[in-house]
């Protein structure tokens, strides 16, 4: 399995509070539409309930993420529902101080090792926007 991270983001939010936000994903939604035009264009297709978000792309169709883990108040993760390949999102909150968090997210992905080369730039790709757009709902 590989593992690609995203650079980490500040959030001036707690900890807690961040959780809460990402622990129902519901949460999320009017977040999302804050989002400047240009950003959402960007972004895509996102539907949420409360354990799960789906992304529609024109490359890839609808993915959508169940989460399946959570560990207040550090870690969540979300897992590929129906995806041709095991894929995993996790989402890693670590406290600064009261007001801030570090957000990173990362996903493991099982590709063969000579494919790697090949898509590791995109899969790359996606973490970096995951996390950007995980820092940016929050």
């Amino acid at each position: 399995m590989a593992t690609y991270s995203s650079k980490p983001t500040v959030v001036a939010t707690p900890i807690d509070q961040l959780y809460a936000r990402f622990s129902d994903l519901t949460n999320l939604e009017h977040k999302l539409q804050e989002l400047p035009e240009d950003q959402l264009a960007k972004i895509g297709e996102v539907h949420f309930t409360p354990d799960s978000m789906a992304i529609v792309t024109p490359q890839v169709g609808e993915l959508k993420f169940q989460v399946t883990k959570r560990e207040a108040p550090n870690h969540i993760t979300f897992e590929a529902v129906s995806s041709p390949i095991p894929l995993q999102m996790n989402l890693q909150l670590k406290e600064l101080d009261q007001a801030s968090t570090e957000v990173v997210a990362s996903i493991d992905v099982e590709i063969p090792m000579m494919l790697r080369p090949i898509i590791g730039g995109k899969i790359q790709e996606a973490a970096d926007k995951f996390g950007q757009l995980m820092g940016q709902l929050s």
